[in-house]
């Protein structure tokens, strides 16, 4: 049997971790201050769900401006996306929103999309972005949402194994069932020709 596999594109503005979570879910490091992305980074990882491996095949995307008008090669027929913001950085959380929007239009329909506010190991005073306001809007778009922390490996598994778990979920509902057609003995044409 084949093992289940899907794309994920990490998306959001500079500075918010991107790269941070996909290290910490893929190698468990994480490095302070690390160098920004430029252009895209893969990677690829396996979670476990139930008895299934699924493995995903992650891209990581640069947050700067000028690299905007790349991303859609990206996520151009991704099953997944984790959009991420700092919850420290309300601008941040802001254009999170602009992501989920461009990937509902852009991507395949079924894509499922984590919303992560990231860094929520900075103390509470500092953060712009309540978490009653970031699940209320996850909610609204149907969005998964967890509040991670990189540097504290807080809820990065999480992130990637909720997304497995619906992908799997998806794909069993969807499964198409054979199709059986029930001949009626007595409406059949017993008639030869063809006409």
């Amino acid at each position: 049997m084949n093992q289940p596999s899907g794309k994920l594109v990490l998306l959001g503005a500079s500075e918010v971790g991107k790269s941070c979570i996909a290290l910490r879910f893929v190698r468990n490091t994480f490095t302070e201050g690390q160098p920004a992305t430029l252009g895209a980074a893969f990677l690829t990882q396996v979670v476990n769900v139930g008895a299934t491996q699924f493995k995903f095949e992650i891209w990581d995307t640069a947050g700067q401006e000028r690299f905007a008008s790349i991303a859609p090669m990206y996520y151009r027929g991704t099953q997944f996306a984790i959009i991420a913001y700092d919850v420290s950085d309300a601008n941040s959380f802001e254009r999170a929103k602009n992501w989920v929007q461009e990937v509902k239009q852009k991507s395949m329909a079924n894509t499922i999309i984590a919303l992560c506010g990231n860094k929520c190991d900075l103390p509470k005073e500092t953060w712009q972005v309540d978490t009653d306001s970031a699940q209320k809007y996850a909610s609204m778009n149907q969005l998964v949402f967890y509040e991670t922390s990189a540097k504290d490996n807080k809820n990065i598994t999480e992130v990637f194994t909720s997304l497995a778990e619906a992908y799997i979920k998806q794909n069993q509902v969807h499964k198409e069932e054979p199709v059986k057609i029930k001949v009626d003995d007595a409406k059949v044409n017993s008639k030869s020709g063809c006409c």
